[in-house]
């Protein structure tokens, strides 16, 4: 970084997402809510950054929180309230619990460490590690949660190509329940940082079922890393698919810039949601891009929840959090725009916006925005009705030079597709484009893309287009976002 960049200032630097000051920033790790902040810590180099926000929008970069020690480097995991001291650790009084995954040489191990001070400072636990071991190539990324039926905490461990599940009465001695996984879903690579978590069924009252999240690693199936879910039940030591074959993939985000997401503890219930986000990147290119002095970020974060689709099935719906709105300023407004194989460049220029728009149509191959335009470059965002398919394209989306981490050339440039059926030929696209990311929800979530994009400055124009067929654009609506840096 050169003196005449400020920070924040950057090239490619976003503008509404969190990001480290400097250096890399991956997994997110022990999310919690405490006191009226939400703390995001995360993959720092085998340690644990930290930023801290009250309305998960605007950060405050705190010192590291976890370092290296004796028993190795600290890798991912999470963090929980102890409400009731059931450790015992707090002299009757509420604090922090953080359960991470300890690495040396080799070997993978669960420990712990406290805090007294709202995560300011921590000790870690003096009979570390609290899980050891137990002859296992790949033993990591535990997730804590509360399981109120059976009244007791609840651990998730990734285990090669499975999860093992544990449970302990006070956080710190822990009983193996029963495993989940194998030959279920996709078993593309390693499985990592899972997560579970309970969502109430949209229009089904006193319906609720168990979401098991699992990413994936490096993979050629894939072409990268990737994430994917699991719906069913479970009882305190065992999750049960509702899918009794176990062959389903419910892919969680069809972009390729979306991996290890896992939600927020400790959300205050009258906030009533479930809030996830995860890391902009992927494992096949994971610090290859071209950021200085940063590299890595945070997707939005995300309410979640579970609703039918047309053919009955329960699927996980991602929408962005309201408080992103804060940052809005309209700039443009437009309704009824009729376009016949045609296309229209929108007033606004602009990176970092959020876009809002309805469509409809009669007959077209194909339709949509381009963003990032300019005569050599745009990012494609579209809908193709004839096969019902939802699609990014970045093969012109500017820089695309990746060495992969294997040391070989990478294709970054691309096209992503989800298969997607509209109702009565209409679907509403909200598209949020902040520098070098660009996120996607689908006709309210249903449909969730996260891709990274590299373009040229003089890449800001935004497009409406149609192809092969006339739409209606029923409503476009532009907003240019505020910098929470600023």
């Amino acid at each position: 970084m050169t003196a005449s960049v400020p920070l924040y200032k950057e090239m490619f630097r976003p503008q509404f997402h969190l990001t480290p000051p400097q250096g890399p920033m991956s997994d997110p790790n022990g999310m919690v809510y405490v006191a009226g902040e939400y703390h995001q810590f995360y993959q720092f180099t085998g340690r644990w950054g930290h930023a801290v926000s009250k309305d998960l929008i605007h950060w405050e970069h705190l010192p590291l929180a976890l370092v290296s020690d004796e028993l190795g480097d600290i890798w991912s995991g999470s963090c929980v309230v102890d409400h009731h001291n059931s450790s015992g650790l707090f002299h009757d009084q509420y604090g922090m619990v953080a359960l991470f995954t300890h690495f040396k040489d080799g070997l993978q191990s669960q420990s712990m460490a406290y805090s007294h001070d709202k995560g300011r400072s921590w000790i870690k636990y003096h009979g570390n590690p609290v899980i050891a071991n137990p002859g296992l190539k790949d033993f990591r990324d535990p997730k804590v949660l509360w399981h109120e039926e059976s009244r007791r905490w609840v651990m998730i461990v990734s285990v090669d190509r499975e999860v093992y599940f544990y449970s302990s009465e006070n956080l710190i001695d822990w009983r193996y329940e029963s495993s989940f996984g194998r030959d279920q879903g996709s078993q593309a690579a390693v499985w990592e940082c899972p997560d579970m978590f309970k969502l109430p069924v949209a229009g089904e009252e006193g319906i609720s079922k168990w979401v098991l999240h699992i990413s994936i690693g490096d993979n050629r199936q894939t072409d990268g890393s990737h994430a994917q879910y699991f719906i069913g039940e479970f009882d305190g030591c065992r999750f049960v698919n509702d899918d009794a074959s176990g062959k389903e993939v419910n892919w969680t985000d069809y972009g390729q810039d979306f991996y290890a997401a896992v939600t927020y503890s400790d959300i205050p219930e009258q906030d009533g949601r479930t809030i996830w986000l995860g890391w902009t990147s992927n494992w096949k290119y994971p610090f290859a891009g071209p950021t200085s002095p940063w590299k890595g970020g945070m997707s939005l974060p995300r309410s979640l929840s579970l609703k039918r689709n047309a053919e009955g099935q329960l699927r996980l719906v991602q929408q962005p959090v309201a408080e992103l709105k804060r940052l809005r300023r309209l700039v443009s407004d437009m309704h009824g725009v009729e376009l016949s194989s045609d296309k229209l460049l929108l007033d606004y220029r602009g990176r970092s916006f959020e876009l809002e728009a309805t469509v409809h149509w009669e007959a077209a191959a194909a339709f949509g925005v381009r963003v990032c335009l300019s005569d050599e470059e745009a990012t494609e965002i579209g809908y193709r009705p004839k096969s019902s398919e939802v699609y990014i394209d970045r093969h012109r989306s500017g820089w695309s030079e990746f060495i992969s981490r294997e040391g070989k050339p990478f294709h970054f440039g691309k096209q992503f597709v989800a298969a997607h059926t509209a109702q009565g030929k209409q679907i509403k696209l909200r598209l949020f484009v902040d520098e070098s990311i660009v996120e996607l929800f689908v006709d309210g979530g249903d449909t969730v893309f996260t891709t990274l994009i590299y373009p040229g400055p003089s890449s800001q124009g935004i497009e409406l287009f149609a192809e092969e067929g006339a739409v209606t654009f029923t409503s476009v609506n532009v907003y240019e976002m505020r910098s929470i840096w600023t």
